[in-house]
């Protein structure tokens, strides 16, 4: 690397070196034959004098290693030096340390080369605002995780804000169907290797700025400013627009909740994201008073092939978000439940946790004068076993156990993820992506997320408390519950896809070892395949699966 600038050190100084050498011989030389006695030596005073200057270099890199913060490893020293004081001098040069406009600014920071730091003043952010230019769009950059981009944090943000910037992709199941999709936010960013927490801190919004406008502000966002993104898969349900009425009416601070659904419906079906009555009768639904906080990607129920596709697109609606939390679309929240939740995520003090369960029944948990929980029990993700089919042989969760829990304070460990309840770090839906190539997938869905998750570095964690509560179509809501469609409406239209699909999904986890790596699907595989931070012999032999004999052995565990 080169000088603390970014660029290799100037050698004029040595040139003039020669150059004194050089003259300095000759004039000796003549000096000499006028009059010895007062000859000098040239050669002597121009290392002299190279030796000053050298002096004056070094002292003045010297103060400025001293001005900078501390820096835990001197392994990073050169490269802390550039980033800082490089930064500085693109900044003066764009404006924000000069006389140029925003305009510059913004371009430069599209290309990747400026980042904002501490020496942002209040007045350079009121004049960049006063020429037209939001705080965010001044201050916000790019940053980097491993080999991965982060993209700018902000806060509100909108997929409406992207229209035009979408992908066309073509349909799993019939690629002769082109479907227009939001493009994801960031690719995964886990490089391989378990993330440091002060990587993991790149990604991560809050709801109000520091001091220099930025939104991305790790651990010293507060608790109750951190925000949440909340992915809903919805197929033809009347009753998602309620569960989203209950996020938003039970958060203590619904402000810094965004709700992004994936609405898969038809002509006459209700909508999620319209209000359940007029707003103009009643403006104070979530529907009405938040409806800019939720996104909705529709799509025609016809294309629906399970809650892998669906749920798919709702990783593409992230946005950067504190907290990433997935629902299924017939859910109550208990009040409070987004600052409940993070209380017990944190309690976790694993920054690769993810809370995730069966959800309990509705019936007689909440209390709906006070909208808070009548349970002192909770779900624990520890029941699994083998199941035949069509698709072939593959684990699939059975009913969970649930009881009053025996660790407080902090929630517990578990083997495995659901997909009905998962609240993480944001940063698990950029490395943990659902497969875009597991059409017509039902049971498995979870073993891919959980499996490939456990591969990456996450935990999976029972919450201590439930903050909500599933409608089953069962007891008094098993007539509401069975109007409701599926998407196995459309199984006739996809016929052979689930199988080929099923196929690809065992063997990215290694589940079907009897099956060929050629016969089985190997597309994007670096997106939705296997980590590196734990190979997947480690899960099957920690938590008792056979995949050779396809049996589940027995493990007693204290729950």
């Amino acid at each position: 690397m080169g000088d603390i600038d970014g660029e290799k050190p100037k050698k004029k100084s040595s040139t003039a070196l020669k150059r004194i050498k050089r003259k300095g011989s000759r004039r000796s030389k003549k000096k000499k034959s006028r009059n010895p006695s007062r000859s000098i030596d040239s050669q002597t005073v121009g290392v002299f004098l190279a030796v000053i200057i050298l002096g004056v270099y070094l002292f003045g890199l010297v103060q400025n290693i001293r001005a900078l913060p501390d820096i835990k490893s001197s392994d990073n020293l050169l490269h802390t030096l550039g980033e800082r004081l490089g930064h500085n001098i693109i900044l003066s040069k764009q404006g924000v340390l000069g006389d140029d406009t925003g305009e510059n600014i913004a371009a430069e920071r599209n290309s990747g080369e400026v980042d904002v730091k501490k020496d942002v003043t209040p007045e350079v952010l009121k004049n960049n605002n006063n020429n037209g230019h939001h705080l965010r769009g001044v201050v916000e950059e790019t940053k980097k995780v491993g080999t991965v981009t982060i993209p700018k944090a902000k806060w509100p943000v909108s997929i409406r804000d992207e229209v035009g910037d979408e992908e066309e992709i073509k349909h799993p199941a019939d690629p002769a169907i082109k479907m227009t999709a939001p493009k994801f936010w960031s690719d995964p960013v886990h490089d391989n290797k378990l993330m440091t927490r002060e990587q993991a801190m790149q990604i991560g919004s809050c709801e109000v700025p520091d001091s220099n406008g930025s939104f991305s502000r790790g651990d010293d966002c507060p608790l109750d400013e951190r925000t949440i993104f909340v992915s809903i898969a919805s197929y033809r349900d009347w009753q998602c627009r309620y569960t989203v009425e209950s996020i938003f009416t039970r958060a203590k601070n619904p402000k810094r909740v965004r709700v992004a659904v994936v609405d898969q419906i038809v002509d006459g079906d209700d909508h999620c994201d319209v209000a359940i009555d007029s707003c103009e009768k009643h403006p104070y639904q979530a529907l009405c008073m938040y409806k800019d906080q939720v996104d909705v990607y529709q799509m025609d129920a016809p294309l629906a092939v399970g809650p892998v596709f669906a749920r798919h697109f709702g990783h593409r609606l992230y946005r950067g978000e504190y907290y990433a939390m997935q629902s299924d679309a017939h859910v109550t929240f208990t009040q409070n439940w987004d600052e409940d939740i993070i209380l017990q995520q944190e309690a976790t003090k694993d920054e690769m946790a993810v809370l995730s369960t069966y959800l309990t029944d509705i019936v007689g948990s909440i209390d709906e004068r006070t909208g808070e929980s009548r349970r002192k029990t909770r779900p624990i993700m520890c029941n699994t076993d083998y199941e035949g089919g069509p698709q072939g042989m593959h684990l699939r969760h059975l009913s969970q156990p649930e009881g009053i829990p025996t660790i407080h304070g902090t929630p517990q460990l578990q083997p495995y993820w659901a997909a009905g309840f998962s609240f993480s770090r944001g940063h698990f839906v950029v490395n943990v992506p659902y497969d875009f190539y597991q059409p017509m997938i039902f049971q498995g869905e979870e073993m891919s997320i959980g499996i490939r998750g456990f591969t990456i570095g996450y935990d999976y964690y029972a919450p201590e408390r439930s903050v909500c509560f599933h409608t089953y179509a069962e007891g008094p809501n098993k007539n509401k519950r069975a109007t409701v469609k599926h998407f196995w409406e459309n199984a006739d239209k996809y016929a052979g896809t689930g199988k080929k699909a099923m196929a690809r999904l065992l063997g990215i986890v290694g589940m079907n070892p009897e099956v060929p790596r050629s016969q089985w699907d190997h597309t994007e595989e670096d997106r939705y395949g296997l980590g590196k931070v734990r190979d997947v012999t480690k899960f099957y032999e920690t938590f008792g699966i056979d995949v050779v004999n396809k049996k589940k052995n027995i493990i007693f565990v204290n729950l």
